[in-house]
C-alpha cells in the first residue's frame, strides 16, 4: 500500500489557531454550536470512538486511491477535514450548513475529497470510501449529504453522512487493518442506517456566520498548521 505518512500536529498549534481566531473570525471553543462553511473539523465515529482519518497510503486493492480510515488517536493532523461546497454550489464562509446540503469533505493535509464508489472495501467487502482528487478538485462522487434532526447542523449532535451517488451511509464497523496502518479502522459506506454511522463533530477551527460577501472560492489548500 506505500508509507504511512501520519503525525501529529506541532506543539506550537494552540498558538496558531489562538492567532487566526483574532485575525479572521474564527471560533476555537464552544460558543460557535453550529458547523459551518469553511470549518476544518474533526469527525468521532460514536460506536467505535475513532476519528475519520486520511494518509498519503494508497489501498492495495478495490480503486487503488487514497486509503480513508479512522484512527483513536486524538491529536493527529491527518484527521482534519474542511467543511467545502460542492463543484456547482458555493458553501460561503461563515454560512450554517443545512441539514439536507450537500457539501464536500476534503482533507486537509493532501487536499483530496471524500469519495465513494462501487468497488468493495478491503476487510468488509462493503462499499469502498477513499479520498480523491487534487488540491480539493475530483467529481461528482466526492458529494456527500448532511443528514441530521433540525434546521441546521449542531456540533453536538449525531449526524449521518450519505453519499448522493450511491445512496450509502459513511459507516465503520470495526475491522482493523494490520501493516503499514495496524490498528487503523476501515472506514466504508452501507446501505442501511445503524449506530455503525453516526458521526459527531470534535475538535476544529469553526467560521463565524459574517455579513461579508465571500471570496471567489471557499477552498485554499491547508498545510499541516491546521
Amino acid at each position: 500500500m506505500g508509507h504511512l505518512n501520519c503525525h501529529s500536529p506541532p506543539f506550537f498549534l494552540p498558538t496558531i489557531l489562538l492567532l487566526l481566531s483574532c485575525i479572521v473570525g474564527l471560533s476555537l471553543g464552544t460558543e460557535l454550536s453550529i458547523v459551518t462553511c469553511g470549518s476544518v473539523i474533526k469527525l468521532l465515529n460514536l460506536k467505535h470512538n475513532v476519528r475519520l482519518h486520511s494518509h498519503d497510503v494508497r489501498y492495495g486493492s478495490g480503486s487503488g486511491q487514497q486509503s480513508v480510515t479512522g484512527v483513536t488517536a486524538v491529536e493527529d493532523s491527518n484527521s482534519y477535514w474542511s467543511v467545502r461546497g460542492t463543484s456547482d454550489t458555493w458553501c460561503h464562509r461563515g454560512t450554517p450548513v443545512q441539514c439536507g446540503q450537500t457539501i464536500r469533505l476534503t482533507h486537509v493535509n493532501t487536499g483530496r475529497n471524500l469519495h465513494s464508489h462501487y468497488f468493495a472495501s478491503p476487510l468488509s467487502s462493503n462499499q469502498e470510501v477513499s479520498a480523491f482528487g487534487d488540491e480539493g478538485e475530483g467529481d461528482h462522487l466526492d458529494e456527500w449529504t448532511v443528514q441530521c434532526g433540525g434546521p441546521v447542523w449542531k456540533r453536538e449532535e449525531a449526524v449521518r453522512f450519505r453519499h448522493k451517488a450511491t445512496d450509502a451511509l459513511l459507516s465503520v464497523t470495526g475491522e482493523q487493518y494490520g501493516q503499514p496502518i495496524r490498528g487503523q479502522r476501515e472506514v466504508h459506506a452501507m446501505s442501511s442506517p445503524s449506530q455503525h454511522s453516526l458521526w459527531k463533530v470534535m475538535e476544529g477551527i469553526f467560521m463565524k456566520p459574517s455579513e461579508s460577501p465571500a471570496g471567489s472560492r471557499d477552498y485554499t489548500h491547508q498545510h499541516t498548521e491546521f
